[in-house]
């Protein structure tokens, strides 16, 4: 794929492997603090759980037996449900190997079985149980209004952005369009700490949700919500950076997710026939909200291709991310404003 007409090195993309697309919502990357403890070996049988480890090895067991979908704090049984025990227990997340000897109680014993009940059995996601999600070191509330936070703009923000701004420093103002909890806009304030930042959303529940974030992270002062679809209710400001993390499923594919992203809000997923209706509006009034050195970003899962097709002239770079999925897009200001979209 050419690349943009100004691209710092230090953005090159590392040659990877094609792999096929895959939703965000099936396999998102770990984004709950990983607790420490050893992997157990599941295929032992626990007759009677005792201790937090025979705990872990009973709920594996449970896991694979019940078939959730994971993905949405963890990729793997062992992780999610770690983490559920010791949140469930009121025990560290980053607590050491020997708290898996902890001998539960009788009152433990009847919370940890009514945690996995509801996670198993009910099929209710992990952060809903919670009311927590994390994006690297930072904590958000989290309830049944908003889409569960996971996105790889927690690599492109601190590892990439800066090197497409002439003076990171001297960034003034930025956007997070389609913000749901706030937890990208939250991210974009703490990595622009002179910035002024506008979060939009079109949901007045996920809002309510991000006004919790943006008091918890002690932001009122720098971030404003917006109620808007895109842009629509927004004052006429332009930006150094806009960042997306928009509803991109095809409506299709939404029908068919598994039960614990049917517990997610639809349109904080459903991106219309081909995924690309909230992307396409998003861009056209982009144009006009960028400044001239301006960048905006979207992430938007399994849709490179589409994405490529779609919109040829405006010559995506396509961010790398960690796990090779490579699924944000920058464009700069200079090729927007020529874009005849």
């Amino acid at each position: 794929m050419a690349t943009p007409s100004k691209k710092p090195t230090s953005a090159r993309r590392k040659p990877v492997a094609p792999k096929p697309a895959v939703s965000k919502q099936v396999v998102s990357k770990p984004i709950a603090p990983k607790p420490v403890g050893k992997t157990l070996d599941a295929k032992k049988k626990i007759s009677r759980p005792i201790t937090l480890g025979d705990w872990l090895k009973h709920a594996i067991e449970r896991y694979k037996k019940t078939g959730v979908a994971l993905g949405q704090v963890a990729t793997n049984a062992h992780d999610e449900a770690l983490y559920l025990l010791l949140r469930t227990l009121a025990l560290p997340l980053d607590s050491k190997p020997s708290v898996l000897k902890h001998v539960l109680t009788a009152a433990e014993v009847m919370a940890v079985e009514n945690m996995l009940h509801r996670r198993l059995e009910k099929r209710i996601p992990a952060a809903y149980l919670t009311r927590e999600a994390f994006l690297g070191e930072y904590r958000f509330y989290v309830d049944e209004r908003v889409i569960i936070p996971r996105s790889y703009f927690l690599e492109i923000i601190p590892q990439q952005l800066n090197a497409w701004l002439p003076n990171p420093a001297k960034v003034k103002r930025v956007v997070d369009v389609c913000t749901g909890s706030g937890c990208l806009a939250i991210l974009l304030a703490h990595h622009f700490p002179q910035a002024k930042v506008d979060a939009v959303d079109l949901s007045p529940d996920a809002l309510d949700v991000a006004r919790i974030n943006v008091k918890n992270h002690k932001l009122e002062r720098r971030l404003t919500l917006h109620h808007s679809d895109v842009f629509d209710a927004v004052p006429k400001v332009k930006y150094d950076v806009i960042i997306s993390n928009p509803p991109y499923e095809p409506t299709a594919h939404c029908d068919k997710l598994p039960a614990e992203f049917h517990s997610e809000p639809r349109m904080a997923l459903d991106g219309g026939k081909d995924g690309l209706d909230i992307i396409r509006k998003l861009l056209r009034q982009a144009r006009e909200r960028l400044l001239p050195h301006g960048v905006v970003l979207i992430e938007v899962g399994g849709l490179q291709r589409a994405m490529d097709k779609e919109f040829p002239t405006l010559d995506l770079y396509w961010m790398h991310t960690a796990d090779g999925s490579n699924c944000v897009c920058l464009i700069q200001a200079e090729r927007l404003r020529a874009w005849k979209g």
